[in-house]
């Protein structure tokens, strides 16, 4: 069984399924829920900038760039395919 990790720990051309949230702001979590982060979604990494902040992901047909900090929130499991 994989381990749940952070979003931040992905490299790029990794693909994983958010699992949940680790400990956060809520409303900061809703923020990403409304943007389709939610339990079950597939998720590829794009891109990370140089410095590695921000990271570009792939989530429903859309590319999101989240910062270090955004990202850290999301508890993801690598492997699946990216829907």
């Amino acid at each position: 069984m994989n381990p749940d990790i952070h979003l931040k720990d992905l490299k790029v051309g990794d693909v994983a399924e958010i699992v949940g949230f680790y400990d956060g702001d809520p409303s900061y979590q809703r923020k990403l829920l409304s943007l389709g982060l939610t339990r079950g979604a597939k998720i590829k990494v794009i891109r990370v900038a140089p410095f590695g902040d921000p990271m570009e992901i792939s989530v429903r047909g859309f590319n999101l760039s989240l910062r270090k900090n955004e990202a850290d929130v999301l508890k993801v499991r690598r492997g699946g395919e990216n829907g």
